[in-house]
């Protein structure tokens, strides 16, 4: 009997982690360029009370396995990558990424991380150069992996800055003339991107099960990614999917909490016959 009392508690716990995971999905509805988690289950061991026996010299044996489950366990959360809703916003420091890259940041002299939010700004060094930088301050690189400082010309007017679909930088000078910057930004890609751990502010940090990052434009990667000035990319949750999972997850476990209650009276069944 006891053993039903522990199968549930763990369908209970796991429910629990799930609208956790549900709720931190909701909670980043609109947060830029969020990737939705996805909670994966497995079960625990069997305890195997008889095993099938198909000896001829046993009657014809056994065919089939008793066993008992002994409840289940959250074995992974997944990051779903999938392409969100392109936001306009007419900054031409805003990009978007349409496909699987990413920009890389540089958090400290010897630490990189890597985001699809491209909500960038403009912060001025210590030189008094112009660099383009995270909304937390910190350097977007190149593909030379080197911080993207903009020129220090007279001529150079960062309102008529763009950009195109790989990331070369351009702007118009004083005469109107279109000028290219020795450039451009680095955008990358991992052999797998679920292997990346999620450090917050937006950032994934690279681990051994994601591998090294990939530049795309030392073209090693099978698809490239466009990157779209004047946009964001949206969160990909979806609310009323999010809703359904919570409402599923919540039925689950008020489920096995009834299989306890009534483990419980069981038990209490069993104690009374003593009496």
């Amino acid at each position: 009997m006891m053993r039903s009392l522990w199968t549930a508690a763990s369908g209970m716990n796991s429910m629990q982690m799930n609208i956790d995971t549900i709720a931190n999905n909701i909670s980043n509805v609109n947060t830029t360029a969020f990737k939705r988690e996805r909670l994966e289950f497995k079960s625990l061991l069997y305890q195997t009370l008889q095993r099938a026996d198909l000896d001829p010299a046993n009657l014809g044996g056994r065919p089939v396995n008793l066993q008992v489950g002994l409840g289940v366990r959250p074995a992974a959360t997944s990051r779903l990558f999938t392409q969100g809703n392109l936001l306009q916003t007419q900054n031409n420091l805003d990009f978007a990424i349409e496909g699987p890259g990413l920009f890389a940041v540089r958090i400290s002299e010897d630490e990189i991380r890597y985001t699809r939010d491209g909500s960038f700004k403009i912060s001025v060094a210590e030189d008094g150069e112009l660099m383009l930088v995270t909304s937390q301050g910190f350097p977007v690189l190149s593909t030379e992996e080197e911080p993207i400082i903009f020129p220090e010309a007279d001529d150079f007017r960062l309102n008529t800055l763009s950009v195109d679909r790989d990331g070369n930088f351009t702007y118009i000078d004083s005469e109107g003339e279109l000028q290219e910057l020795d450039f451009q930004i680095a955008i990358v890609q991992f052999s797998n991107v679920q292997g990346l751990e999620a450090v917050g502010g937006n950032f994934f940090a690279a681990t051994p099960a994601s591998g090294e990052a990939i530049m795309e434009a030392d073209g090693d990667t099978a698809q490239r990614s466009n990157l779209v000035q004047g946009y964001l990319e949206g969160s990909n949750v979806s609310v009323a999917e999010e809703m359904i999972n919570m409402i599923t997850t919540q039925r689950a476990f008020d489920l096995n909490s009834r299989v306890i209650h009534a483990s419980d009276e069981m038990l209490q069944g069993a104690a009374n016959l003593r009496r």
